[in-house]
Order: C-alpha cells, then structure tokens, then sequence
C-alpha cells in the first residue's frame, strides 16, 4: 500500500486530481480489508430521492453522513444536514439539505470502513505537516443518478464546480445502460486539465480542492426500455 500512496501522492501533487483505475484501487482497499463488496454495491439500491434539485430533476437519489477521522479512528458523528455556500453551489448551496441518513448497515460495513481508511491515509499524507489536522470532518454521499427515456442523468448539476473541502474521492459503484458520464477536470482559471470516465467498480478520481475544478457530463440510457443508472460513493474531507 506504500507504492500506491507514494504513486497517488506523485500525481495530485503534480496535476491536482488522480485517476485511479479499479485494480490499483482494489490492492490498496484489500490490504484494509475490503470484504463484502456485493452487499455494500446492492445498498444503493436503497436511496431515497433527492427532493431538493432546484432544477425541478427527480433523477437523482441519495443518502448521507458525516464522520470524524482522526488517529483515534473513524467515528459516526450525529446525522445533519449538507450545507454548500452558493460560492460553491449555485444550483442548490445556500441551505441546509437534510438527506435520508446513510444506514448503519452501510455506516458499519467493512468495504466502507476500507474506503475511509485508504481516504484518511492517503489524504493525512498529502496534507503537509504544519496544517495537517488532528481530525478531519468527513461527508459521505451515495449518488444514484438515474436516465429515463428522455431525460438524461445529470451527475453533477451545478456543472463545473468545486465542494468548498480539501479534499474529494468519486469512487465508481455500478454503472447499468447507461451511456456517457464523462469526468472532465480543470484549473483554477478554468483551462482543461483532463477527462476520464469512470466505469469499472472500484475506479476513482481523487481530487485537491483548492487547486481544480470538476464535473461529470450527463447521462443517458443506451436502451430506454431497461433501468439506467450510475451509482457512485463520495467522499469529501476537510479539517475541523
């Protein structure tokens, strides 16, 4: 697991975000003992609707929490609501967005449990010593975003954005007939940096905050008789 922090540090340091393609991801989640993953992946099939889209969109489902990661361990804060200022979030920040929480089946799993060690790790090593905090405060988000026969999925509505964290891990949990769903990263003046799409399970973008912008092109179903969705894990760190 050492090569792979050093090899992901090398690159954010460098470019500000990582790709980090499913096997690399998989040896580093395995040696913190992701187990179970099949059960962890059916839990989004059990998202409540995001009703706060002020786009009007009902495509997009959600659960939610918050954690604090620090030498102790990792630990489950009490549920609260989502906040993004508009500076951040102009589609929807500016108000507390309470989700439905994430369950304590999910909160207690060992392939999560895996994903926020590997997230703490690698971002405690990132963070220079001087400003590195005793904790970080960590938001978890499970994104279902569904297509239906005409209408697209919108992974990230608020486009081009940035989360107001430190730092940000997108890790792939499924993707079914759907097509598109492009992660496209930029600069702080908004110049392209680079594109990847994120398909396999266990593919990740790992993102430094302050120094890129991110989205994700829309989605849409290759047959629109079947379901058509893109499932992701999220998770966000910022000090305390």
């Amino acid at each position: 697991m050492t090569d792979f922090f050093a090899a992901i540090a090398d690159t954010i340091s460098r470019d500000g975000f990582a790709f980090v393609q499913a096997p690399q991801m998989h040896g580093a989640l395995e040696a913190a003992r992701l187990r179970d993953w099949g059960s962890f992946a059916a839990s989004w099939d059990d998202l409540g609707i995001d009703t706060y889209m002020a786009d009007g969109g009902r495509y997009r489902r959600r659960r939610f929490a918050a954690f604090r990661a620090s030498a102790a361990g990792i630990v489950r804060k009490p549920h609260q609501p989502h906040y993004q200022s508009r500076d951040y979030n102009q589609l929807n920040g500016g108000i507390e967005r309470w989700f439905e929480p994430v369950t304590e089946a999910v909160a207690h799993h060992p392939a999560l449990n895996a994903i926020l060690q590997v997230s703490q790790a690698l971002f405690d090593r990132m963070t220079p010593a001087p400003v590195r905090p005793a904790a970080w405060h960590v938001e978890l988000h499970q994104f279902r975003i569904e297509a239906r026969p005409g209408e697209v999925g919108r992974p990230t509505p608020e486009g081009l954005h940035r989360d107001g964290v430190d730092w940000v891990l997108v890790l792939m949990v499924r993707r079914e007939n759907i097509a598109s769903g492009e992660t496209t990263i930029y600069d702080l003046v908004k110049r392209p940096l680079g594109s990847f799409t994120l398909t396999a399970p266990l593919d990740s973008a790992l993102v430094d905050d302050s120094r890129v912008y991110h989205g994700v092109t829309a989605v849409t179903a290759i047959d629109p008789r079947l379901p058509a969705y893109r499932d992701v894990l999220v998770v966000t760190l910022r000090r305390e």
